[in-house]
């Protein structure tokens, strides 16, 4: 198959790098849609928040693993948020992070990849169904092509008898030719032979015959 019509069919290597750049590209976009002041708590079973933004002041709760909430304020090493029940506390800004946490990501992760492999399926199946096409395509050239090597295989072989037989005709066109120009010689030569005898006998003959008649007058 010629170079320019050949396909390249996709590799299980090649598969698994588009899905990563295609979560890549994903997890890029909705970083970028996130707003600035939205945090996670981390991912430590529990955070304590404060009423202050240093360890003096009391602890007034705890926030969940991978809670989100709003940042309000940062001071020194303590970060004020609030939570989804609207109270502002301080918490360890060490305990945040700008990125949802593990419980969160992980059905989010699992959905995306499982629609990524569901796409990339389909792109595997095309590309299986357009390399069949081909490779039909291919075996019935194939065969053509075979089919006309054997036709012209036997073309040759009908044109070289052809050419032995015209040979072998001419050759007996020839040795009959020469010997219809040796039958017309033996003719020609018989019949000169026969005018020449005609020619040295019939005039003896004839004064012969014509002093017999003078006699008898």
């Amino acid at each position: 198959m010629p170079s320019h019509c050949r396909t390249p069919r996709p590799t299980p290597l090649r598969t698994a790098l588009l899905g990563i750049c295609l979560l890549s590209m994903t997890l890029s976009v909705q970083a970028e849609e996130t707003p600035d002041n939205t945090r996670w708590v981390s991912d430590n079973l529990s955070s304590y928040v404060r009423s202050g933004p240093t360890d003096g002041y009391r602890i007034v709760g705890t926030l969940n693993s991978g809670q989100q909430v709003q940042l309000l304020a940062t001071q020194g090493n303590y970060s004020q948020v609030r939570s989804a029940n609207g109270n502002a506390v301080w918490i360890p800004s060490s305990d945040l992070q700008s990125v949802p946490g593990h419980a969160e990501r992980v059905p989010q992760l699992e959905q995306q990849v499982a629609q990524l492999s569901e796409e990339l399926a389909d792109i595997n199946g095309t590309w299986e169904a357009r390399v069949q096409g081909m490779q039909e395509t291919l075996d019935a050239r194939k065969t053509l092509i075979d089919e006309l090597q054997a036709a012209r295989s036997a073309v040759d072989a009908e044109l070289t008898s052809a050419h032995s037989q015209l040979r072998e005709a001419q050759a007996q066109l020839g040795a009959e030719q020469q010997e219809v120009l040796m039958r017309y010689m033996v003719y020609g030569g018989g019949i000169a032979g026969a005018g020449l005898l005609l020619g040295l006998v019939l005039p003896p003959l004839l004064r012969s015959g014509k002093k017999r008649n003078d006699g008898w007058v």
